[in-house]
């Protein structure tokens, strides 16, 4: 468990002062500011060979602010980290650091000048050195007792004081991760690159851990990146989603827009299940199997693809005035069941409902959704104007 957050000592070694903020867990202490900076990328493009990797990527992600990157398996989303923490150069376009061009504007700046820390897959801590040794790697130009200070305030703030001469492997997972988030935080970098740091930790230790580093970075006032293919990680953590497919953005936005106006269907299901079904759309409704409803975004007259999520979707006894349907299946969760339901047309979706859905298989039900859905242009057809 990670503890109270207290004031980091003064240090006269050039490290830095520290600036009170309110604290993870505590009002009444204090977290160091780290002065994180701006990150601007334009037009950034990376090839290996003949397989095109960026195409032509562009964000901003604010001083102080955690944005996610969240994307399937090799979208490009490790190469853009790689980046931005100058182990890779760009083929096209710039890299801005706190209004510093870092790539793109001549010879790059390398790693090892860009006050960018990185936290890894599984922490890659050194075996060989305690877990305080790991924390003051960083800080190999700081004074001596200025180094002491910092380590030992940063054993506190992750909750390890009490492991400082523990090697890794005495560590749990959870720990190891504190230990590399310490590390890399120590050394003040002005933004931090977090690459799927969670993957390796079990489900239950995972959303334990990631709420503790997040709630740290935020209290500390760092930028930072996460880089993940977890859609519940990047929507739950972060302030903004860069969602990335096939090396392009596909949209960028605060996390419930990403997940209740995703800008394609591709998009929708790629954040969360869908329930997707064939629609007419005509002077901005939408009409369908389920009945008519006002469209969320605008659409053009004709045929549509409707993509629902499968919790605005509620079962009703079957009567009048309600698309009847015939329930197929009933899968009990706990806390939630999973209904798929056969529409008039045939069509099958999914129905979640809170705990024991109350219904049986060959059940007639009626099916209803409350309020605007997602439409978009059926295929070959043109998108939408806004």
């Amino acid at each position: 468990m990670i503890k109270t957050m207290k004031t980091k000592p003064a240090d006269t070694s050039g490290a830095g002062p520290a600036v009170s903020n309110p604290a993870v867990s505590n009002p009444d202490v204090s977290a160091p500011q780290l002065r994180g900076a701006d990150v601007e990328v334009q037009g950034l493009h990376k090839s290996f060979g003949a397989k095109a990797v960026l195409r032509g990527v562009d964000l901003t992600v604010s001083a102080g602010t955690l944005t996610a990157v969240l994307g399937p398996s090799g979208c490009g989303k490790t190469t853009l980290l790689r980046i931005l923490a100058g182990f890779d150069d760009p083929d096209a376009g710039t890299v801005r650091i706190g209004g510093h061009t870092l790539a793109g504007g001549g010879a790059p700046v390398p790693a090892h000048r860009r006050r960018v820390g990185l936290m890894p897959q599984e922490g890659a801590l050194f075996p060989h050195l305690s877990v305080a040794e790991n924390i003051a790697f960083g800080l190999r130009r700081t004074r001596r007792a200025g180094r002491a200070d910092t380590v030992r305030y940063w054993l506190e703030v992750v909750g390890l004081e009490g492991a400082a001469e523990a090697r890794p492997h005495e560590l749990s997972g959870g720990q190891q991760q504190r230990v590399a988030l310490a590390r890399a935080l120590a050394a003040e970098p002005r933004v931090l690159l977090l690459d799927e740091p969670f993957v390796a930790l079990d489900a239950g230790l995972r959303v334990r851990v990631r709420e503790e580093i997040a709630a740290i970075l935020r209290a500390a006032g760092t930028t930072a990146v996460l880089v993940t293919h977890d859609q519940s990680e990047a929507l739950s953590l972060a302030d903004s989603v860069a969602l990335l497919m096939d090396g392009r953005l596909a949209q960028v936005g605060a996390p419930a827009d990403i997940y209740e106006r995703p800008a394609t269907p591709a998009a929708a299901r790629f954040v969360g299940a869908t329930v997707e079904l064939p629609g007419q759309a005509r002077d901005g409704v939408v009409h369908t199997a389920l009945g008519s409803h006002p469209a969320r975004l605008p659409v053009p007259d004709g045929p549509v693809v409707v993509v629902l999520r499968p919790e605005e979707l509620r079962l009703e006894r079957s009567r009048d005035g309600v698309p009847a349907a015939a329930v197929q299946s009933v899968r009990f969760y706990g806390p939630q069941s999973a209904v798929q339901v056969r529409l008039a047309d045939d069509t099958v979706v999914t129905v979640l409902t809170a705990g024991d859905a109350g219904v049986s298989v060959g059940e007639p039900v009626g099916v209803r959704v409350d309020g605007s859905v997602l439409a978009y242009p059926a295929p070959g057809r043109p998108p939408a104007r806004s």
